[in-house]
């Protein structure tokens, strides 16, 4: 086991945080969104069969033939059927993703997208329309992925261990996020 980052004394009891060297990649959970990623060096985001983020974008518009509308049209075409932001990669020792962009035009780049098609929103929701508070509330959940997915990419990943007497009595990995919030909320919540 790693040497611990951070220690407390609670409740009689040693909680030890400890960085997760393997942890499971969040795009194996169950997620609502679909990542879509292209790069020549990394694997990153879900398994897809689109060769390029042209052919995603016509898959989306569900237009069966090629077109010479350009990438923009296509995601305008594409957003009317989906709920899709761009993702963008800073490489730089070391990577970290967001849907926003960078500000370093050598070392940054749009990688793809993540998107969730309107049908499965109204499937997941059980809704007949998507109104436009629920498209802004799919965004923020689209984000909140891309967020959780960049803490893996960083290794922002945690374990802990809660000890009593030297015993050990509680454990959990693969907690992603800041250690000092919801992995040290979680250490002693264990605590009985």
């Amino acid at each position: 086991m790693e040497n611990p980052i951070y220690e407390e004394s609670y409740r009689n009891h040693t909680i030890k945080i400890i960085h997760d060297p393997d942890p499971e990649s969040p795009r194996d959970y169950d997620n609502l969104g679909t990542m879509t990623c292209w790069h020549h060096r990394y694997n990153l985001g879900d398994k897809h069969d689109h060769s390029d983020p042209r052919e995603l974008l016509i898959d989306l518009c569900d237009l069966t033939y090629e077109t010479d509308l350009s990438t923009n049209a296509l995601f305008e075409r594409a957003s009317r059927r989906a709920v899709i932001l761009p993702l963008y990669l800073y490489d730089h020792s070391g990577i970290t993703m967001n849907t926003t962009g960078f500000h370093c035009p050598w070392d940054s780049g749009q990688v793809g997208y993540i998107y969730v098609k309107l049908e499965e929103i109204r499937k997941e929701y059980s809704v007949t329309r998507v109104s436009k508070n629920l498209r802004a509330k799919i965004a923020d959940h689209l984000r909140q992925e891309v967020q959780t997915y960049d803490h893996y990419l960083t290794g922002n990943c945690y374990g802990f261990v809660v000890e009593k007497d030297e015993d050990e009595v509680a454990s959990c990995w693969g907690l992603l996020g800041d250690y000092d919030g919801y992995c040290l909320a979680e250490a002693k919540s264990s605590v009985t």
